[in-house]
C-alpha cells in the first residue's frame, strides 16, 4: 500500500511540473534598419524589455535578431509591434520550438 501511494505521489509530481513547463520559441527577424554599432545597440536597449523576453542576440552582418521567449507571456506579432515602438520593422525569417537540454 505505502508503494502504491509513492508511486501515485510520484505520478502526480511529474504531471504537475509537465503542466507548468514553459515552451519556449526561438524566433529571427531580420531588421533592415539595423546598419551600424549604434542600430544594434539601439535594438538591444529597446526590445530587452518585452515581456516574456529570455535571451536575444543580434548579428550585425546579417542583420538578424534572435529572440529566444516564453510563448505564453508573448508572441511574434507582439514582439514585432515592439520593434515598431522604436521605429524599426522586424520581418520573420523563422520561428521554432527551443530544443530543450538534457
Amino acid at each position: 500500500m505505502k508503494k502504491k501511494l509513492i508511486m501515485a505521489f510520484a505520478i502526480l509530481i511529474i504531471g504537475i511540473s509537465t503542466a507548468f513547463a514553459k515552451e519556449l520559441r526561438v524566433v529571427t527577424f531580420k531588421v533592415q534598419q539595423m546598419e551600424c554599432a549604434n542600430c544594434e545597440k539601439k535594438v538591444k536597449t529597446n526590445i530587452r524589455f518585452e515581456k516574456g523576453l529570455k535571451e536575444l542576440s543580434t548579428d550585425l552582418k546579417e542583420k538578424t535578431v534572435t529572440i529566444t521567449y516564453d510563448s505564453e507571456k508573448t508572441d511574434v506579432k507582439k514582439l514585432q509591434e515592439g520593434f515598431k515602438k522604436f521605429k524599426y520593422e522586424a520581418v520573420l525569417v523563422e520561428d521554432k520550438v527551443k530544443e530543450s537540454k538534457k
